[in-house]
C-alpha cells in the first residue's frame, strides 16, 4: 500500500456568496455558522469583504484622501474655489473648519477598529453590564462611528451581539 494516499493536502479558493436575509448582520452570522459547521474539512477561513461600512468611515477616508492632495493640486483646488461665487464659497468652508478636529479622531479610532476587521483577528472584549464586567472572545465585524456602536461574533456563542463603545472597557489582542 503506498502511504501518500492517506496524506490530505490543503486547497485554497477565493469564491463570493450571496446569502439571502433580512439584514448585513444576520447574512454575516449565517455564513460564519456554515463555515463553522464543517470543522474538520474548513481548516481556516478569512472574510475580506462583504461588510456593509457606514457612511462616516467613508467620509472619513475620503476626507483623509482630500487631505493628503500634493501642495500643487492644493493651490489648483484653492484657484478655482477663488473663481466660485462667494456664496458657494460659504458653504464649504463651515464644514472644512469644524471636521478636521472630529475627523482626526474619528479616523483614528475608524482606522484602529477597520484593522482588527480586516485582520479578522481574534480579540477579546472587556464588556462592563449589569452583572459586572464580562470577558467575550470574538471577531470584530462592523463599526458605525456615528452611532459608536461595534457589531462582534463571539466565537464561543457563535451570534452575533452589537455594543456600544461605551459599554467596552477593553479590546485584548488573544
Amino acid at each position: 500500500m503506498d502511504n501518500n494516499n492517506n496524506n490530505e493536502t490543503g486547497f485554497l479558493f477565493n469564491v463570493d456568496i450571496l446569502v439571502k436575509s433580512k439584514s448585513n448582520a444576520l447574512a454575516l452570522q449565517s455564513l460564519i455558522e456554515l463555515i463553522n459547521g464543517h470543522h474538520g474539512e474548513i481548516v481556516d477561513y478569512r472574510i475580506k469583504s462583504g461588510i456593509e461600512l457606514g457612511e462616516i468611515i467613508e467620509a472619513s477616508l475620503a476626507a483623509k484622501r482630500k487631505s493628503m492632495l500634493t501642495p500643487s493640486l492644493k493651490s489648483k483646488a484653492a484657484d478655482n474655489q477663488g473663481q466660485a461665487s462667494s456664496k458657494e464659497q460659504a458653504v464649504p468652508a463651515s464644514p472644512s473648519k469644524s471636521l478636521p478636529v472630529r475627523d482626526t479622531k474619528g479616523s483614528q479610532i475608524n482606522d484602529w477598529v477597520q484593522s482588527y476587521i480586516t485582520s479578522n483577528r481574534l480579540v477579546r472584549l472587556v464588556i462592563e453590564g449589569a452583572k459586572g464586567r464580562v470577558n467575550i472572545p470574538c471577531r470584530i465585524l462592523n463599526y458605525v462611528a456615528d452611532t459608536e456602536m461595534l457589531s462582534v461574533y463571539h466565537v464561543d456563542e457563535k451570534q452575533v451581539y452589537t455594543y456600544k463603545l461605551s459599554e467596552i472597557v477593553d479590546i485584548l489582542d488573544v
